[in-house]
């Protein structure tokens, strides 16, 4: 079976993001270690971590991309949002985690004690920043771009990198300013924005395993498209769900009584071949033709 375009790219950033956190959590290891850096130590194992993220969804966009069967007939798209929901729970431990570390730092008074790092750590997480950040936007784009909910979450797990490394950037100039508690302060507010887009995410994938509508937007203009098709007198009613990233659709809509049925299974036919070319994300539309009372002819 021939590679879809959406698996292709989430695989392809998925690969780089692998490497890049390979070579990353490598070099913060090395710039910890000779910079006296707990620290950037720290952030080097939660680079390498990254990598299991980065895993997650190319699996599961792979298994999302499995054709229909006859145990599951509407294909397994929603193997995607249990991908994302997974991506939620690793962010959540790894806020969690930087906010464990910093409260008990904070409580035990353990930061006055720690070695003063070198100006190589502080370089160390300035390129992890940089790094990171542009990791975040790259995902991401291609997040929106194929619209899918994994590699969205993948984007944020990048970002909670980033911010991670913000904290220990804080911690280290903090050290060598004669501040220490800095870092532990800063990574306490770190933990609550990770938190907040686990929260986030989850609910998110939550909504599209249970049948959630699409947004008001969307319906409205699915509504004014099959409005637009000749013979339809007026839509009477449409309901969406999200089925992982696509979308199915059941529309009424309302025709002239006379009509015959095959002439009224034409305009049901047109209706459902415009929305399918005009709306990508729509995997299937049921239409069913109501007869148009005489008033409203």
């Amino acid at each position: 079976m021939e590679t879809s375009s959406f698996e292709k790219t989430a695989t392809r950033v998925s690969t780089v993001s692998i490497i890049v956190n390979l070579l990353l959590a490598a070099f913060k290891f090395v710039a910890g270690a000779l910079g006296h850096s707990g620290a950037m130590i720290s952030d080097a194992v939660h680079s390498s971590s990254d990598v299991l993220g980065s895993l997650i969804v190319i699996v599961g966009v792979k298994l999302s991309e499995k054709a229909s069967d006859k145990d599951h007939p509407y294909g397994h798209e929603r193997m995607e949002n249990v991908a994302s929901l997974l991506l939620a729970g690793i962010l959540a431990a790894a806020g969690f985690a930087i906010g464990k570390e910093a409260l008990v730092s904070i409580l035990d008074g353990s930061y006055r004690t720690a070695v003063s790092p070198g100006v190589l750590a502080l370089a160390a997480a300035i390129v992890s920043i940089v790094v990171k950040e542009a990791l975040f936007w790259y995902t991401l784009i291609n997040a929106k771009k194929i619209r899918s909910g994994a590699l969205k979450a993948e984007a944020w797990h990048h970002r909670s990198d980033a911010l991670s490394s913000v904290g220990a950037l804080i911690g280290i100039g903090g050290a060598l300013l004669g501040v220490p508690v800095m870092e532990p302060i800063a990574s306490i507010v770190i933990c609550l924005f990770i938190l907040k887009v686990a929260v986030d995410i989850f609910r998110e994938s939550v909504d599209k395993m249970v049948d959630h509508a699409c947004d008001a937007e969307t319906e409205e203009k699915l509504r004014r498209c099959a409005a637009a098709e000749e013979g339809v007198i007026q839509v009477d009613m449409i309901r969406t769900r999200e089925f992982g990233r696509r979308i199915y659709v059941d529309l009424e809509i309302s025709a002239d009584g006379s009509l015959t049925l095959h002439e009224a299974h034409g305009i049901a036919q047109r209706v459902h071949d415009r929305i399918e070319t005009g709306f990508p994300d729509v995997k299937h539309i049921m239409v069913h033709v109501n007869p148009a009372e005489e008033a409203q002819r």
